[in-house]
């Protein structure tokens, strides 16, 4: 149940996605007095429409993305006579890029918001200042709660520290950020501490000294206490700062895939045709996306917040990855449209310069081959990922 609800979610947010993506063509399109006929969620037989203005809105049968369609973006659509000053060929290059630039833009703004979200208004992971465990001794060696006879007593279970004990302060400093302030009780071996604890509601103040260990040939101090593991948001600043810092890193490692993807695509043959095991940092499709995000709504070890941040970041980065592989300057994608509509500028002004009059858009259908090459390799590309996500999938770590 709940792995199907985890598909469901995908489903419902890729698209959204896809459907936001849209509206950025549909709004600078009307906003530039362009005439957008039709905006529809799915493709195939309509299942529902209605007319708003020159529009019709709707959705079809395969909800398998969605369009909006402008009138004039071939030179050989014909249009009627007031339509033609209103065609998508004839507006100047940059609106032609504004509009077809603005779906991929609404992508990055969308994952940039959920990251937001994640640590503004839920959360990330991380070392809580709460007591999950007093250890009965520290022993490095082991995770066992038997102690060996050479092991050094727990320092918090003799200083009566308690599970669920909540740290306000380490000697007189407040505790902001578990983190890193933890170290002090680290650079503090053998040296006594004052802890000011929260227990049941209750202030109360206890001395304790960490133990001294040594490890890679360095002493450092250890109370023997387990910390919790939550959800902790931070303020507008940090969460702008931690947004723009893994979002960036999102860009980066997704322009990065994209320069690889060829070269992965031979091993990508091998783990759907030959049974070689999966790379989960290798290619991953739509189903192989779905399927991590089964996995997580399923994670009983996790709680909602956990769920809902690892969803959320999952949704982001895929985002931001479709974000960049849609400006790829090869048609049929947005970016070779932007690249025409470049192409296009570059030969009006070259025109206006020498006094000749500008020359006709160019004609799109001179690049079909070009357009059903590029096609079929990311249908080919596409169907590939289906198999192997479905008889061969990746097993993530989430």
């Amino acid at each position: 149940m709940l792995q199907a609800l985890g598909v469901l979610a995908f489903v419902v947010a890729l698209l959204t996605s896809v459907m936001i993506h849209e509206f950025g063509h549909f709004f600078f399109a009307r906003k530039f007095g362009m005439k957008v006929t039709e905006f529809f969620l799915g493709f195939g037989y309509k299942i529902w429409s209605f007319t708003r203005g020159e529009t019709e809105f709707g959705v079809k049968a395969i909800p398998a993305g969605g369009y909006c369609r402008i009138v004039g973006m071939s030179i050989h659509e014909e249009l009627e006579p007031a339509d033609s000053e209103r065609s998508f060929v004839r507006a100047s290059t940059p609106r032609r890029l504004i509009v077809l630039g603005a779906g991929s833009v609404s992508h990055f703004i969308i994952g940039f918001l959920l990251i937001f979200t994640i640590f503004f208004g839920i959360g990330t992971s991380t070392s809580l200042p709460i007591i999950n465990q007093v250890l009965p001794c520290i022993n490095l060696s082991t995770t066992s709660n038997i102690c060996a006879k050479s092991a050094t007593p727990s320092p918090a279970l003799a200083a009566g520290l308690k599970a669920g004990d909540r740290i306000l302060s380490i000697n007189g400093k407040v505790v902001k950020n578990w983190s890193s302030d933890v170290r002090v009780i680290h650079d503090s071996a053998g040296k006594p501490l004052t802890l000011v604890i929260n227990r049941g509601g209750q202030t109360l103040t206890i001395i304790v000294t960490p133990a001294v260990v040594s490890a890679s040939g360095k002493e450092f101090g250890m109370l023997g206490i387990m910390s919790k593991i939550g959800l902790r948001r931070e303020g507008i600043v940090t969460s702008l700062h931690d947004t723009w810092s893994l979002g960036s890193s999102f860009f980066t490692t997704s322009a990065t895939s994209l320069v690889t993807l060829p070269g992965k695509v031979p091993a990508l043959f091998r783990q759907t045709f030959l049974g070689q095991k999966r790379d989960a940092n290798g290619l991953v499709g739509v189903v192989g996306v779905a399927q991590a995000s089964a996995a997580t709504a399923s994670d009983q070890a996790l709680s909602f917040g956990n769920k809902l941040e690892t969803f959320l970041l999952i949704i982001a980065s895929l985002n931001i990855f479709v974000g960049i592989f849609n400006l790829l300057p090869l048609l049929p994608l947005d970016g070779g449209h932007m690249a025409i509509a470049v192409a296009d500028g570059f030969r009006r002004s070259r025109a206006r310069r020498s006094g000749r009059p500008a020359p006709d858009p160019i004609d799109l259908e001179k690049l079909m081959p070009v357009t059903a090459v590029v096609f079929i390799f990311l249908v080919a590309l596409s169907l590939m990922l289906l198999a192997a996500d479905i008889f061969n999938p990746v097993h993530f770590n989430l």
